[in-house]
């Protein structure tokens, strides 16, 4: 069978690699072609970051208002940095080999309201869509207090338009969570990965859940088609969207501030690098290039996959994005790593990111498991096994020796490298789920 005009033999003559990908074995990638932020044109910029980020806090009165818990924050939802000392020493003893510098976590699996790193993107859309929407009618003015939209009269405005998302779980908990809060009507449209304790959320919420018994993809397609039905739904697409994009990079200018609280300095004599778990992409390509645009050739970020659904990953390799999917490379797309259970990535974001990702990783699910049950161990986080894969990370990079051509005399100044996984998820996960996960880690 050919696969974008090839037979997986000849792929893997070309990239040696796709043969070990193919086998659903645990692989580190150097992007051979990644280069200088300033070299590649996206037609996106950091203006487009600054945007969504002003948005964001236009909103803020309103997300204080309707949920207290981000009250303290003034409305801003944001996750922890934290150290990750204990876990550091463990991997360096469990590998084998030193990781220079500090190891952190970005706890994106404790951000407010979704509890997931799709709290970022997600309840972006949702809340540019309803913006767009009161300004179109001559509801609202961007000089208003936007806490005016928690008053019914804008409830009753947003029942009349629909909000649908197809999904493996995380970013349908946080579309639907803020759609219902606003008054939407919203779908969410499930693929089989999605996990049972997640659409009973979401029903309790007075969300719509219809379940496909196919993948991701599927229950994508599936959402679009029935969403082109309806001329007053807004169809939040995972897999194309610029808003959901723009949402997550405002990450990192949120990074930025809270490095430099801790004194934390990235540059010339200071490198960082950025693990990132990776599902279609929009999540980690949009965190990714906002932390590109902000801190430019000083960070390095790579994505992190399962080795039975490393989509972006070999849209990479081959460099044909979305025209290749996992099948075609005899893997099952089967993991426990709900929210990366995608056979086919995301065209749109390969492209921006095929020269500014340093490379991609993958992990087995025992694995996820392992780190799991350690984290809640020695650091007392708690996190779902999609959240763990960035965690080897710096192993990967301590290992290989890996060297970025765009930041020339990084390797001596590894001893002061910081490298951050990225936690995407876990918070809302329910005690018994999670000590499930906890026992069969250990």
């Amino acid at each position: 069978m050919k696969i974008a005009g090839k037979t997986v033999d000849e792929w893997t003559g070309e990239h040696p690699v796709i043969g070990e990908i193919a086998k659903a074995e645990e692989v580190f990638w150097e992007n051979p072609i990644y280069g200088s932020v300033h070299e590649r044109e996206t037609g996106l910029s950091i203006s487009d970051v600054k945007d969504a980020e002003a948005r964001l806090k236009r909103f803020a009165p309103y997300i204080a208002k309707v949920f207290p818990e981000t009250e303290a924050a003034g409305g801003i939802i944001e996750s922890p940095l934290k150290e990750i000392p204990e876990m550091k020493k463990w991997l360096e003893g469990e590998s084998g080999v030193e990781i220079q510098g500090q190891l952190m976590l970005k706890c994106d699996s404790h951000l407010p309201i979704s509890g997931s790193v799709k709290a970022r993107g997600g309840i972006y859309e949702v809340l540019k869509h309803a913006e767009d929407l009161a300004l179109e009618h001559g509801l609202l003015k961007e000089s208003d207090d936007y806490s005016v939209l928690a008053e019914p009269r804008f409830r009753e405005f947003f029942s009349k338009y629909s909000i649908t998302v197809g999904s493996t779980g995380n970013l349908g908990l946080s579309i639907g969570i803020m759609s219902a809060k606003m008054g939407f009507r919203v779908t969410v449209h499930m693929s089989r990965d999605a996990k049972e304790w997640k659409k009973n959320m979401l029903r309790e919420k007075g969300v719509n859940v219809v379940e496909h018994p196919d993948d991701y993809s599927k229950a994508v397609e599936e959402g679009r088609r029935q969403s082109e039905a309806d001329p007053n739904d807004h169809f939040v697409d995972d897999e194309n969207s610029k808003t959901l994009f723009f949402g997550y990079s405002v990450a990192a200018l949120r990074l930025k501030g809270q490095l430099e609280e801790q004194g934390i300095i990235i540059g010339e004599e200071r490198p960082l690098f950025v693990y990132l778990p990776c599902g279609v992409g929009g999540g980690p390509g949009g965190i990714a290039f906002g932390l590109k645009q902000v801190f430019g050739d000083h960070v390095h970020c790579f994505f992190a996959e399962p080795t039975h659904a490393p989509c972006m990953l070999l849209g990479l390799v081959t460099g044909k994005h979305d025209e290749v999917s996992v099948q075609e490379f005899g893997l099952d797309n089967k993991t426990d790593a709900d929210g990366l259970a995608v056979g086919r990535p995301s065209g749109f974001v390969g492209k921006v990111m095929e020269r500014l990702l340093a490379g991609s990783f993958t992990v087995d699910d025992d694995r996820l498991y392992r780190l799991l049950a350690k984290m809640s161990e020695l650091e007392g986080i708690r996190l779902e096994p999609s959240a763990l894969a960035g965690v080897p990370g710096a192993v990967h990079v301590a290992k290989s020796g890996f060297e970025a051509p765009v930041h020339p005399g990084m390797i001596d100044r590894m001893d002061r490298a910081v490298h951050i996984a990225w936690a995407t998820g876990g918070g809302m996960v329910p005690e018994d789920v999670m000590e499930s996960y906890i026992n069969k880690g250990r």
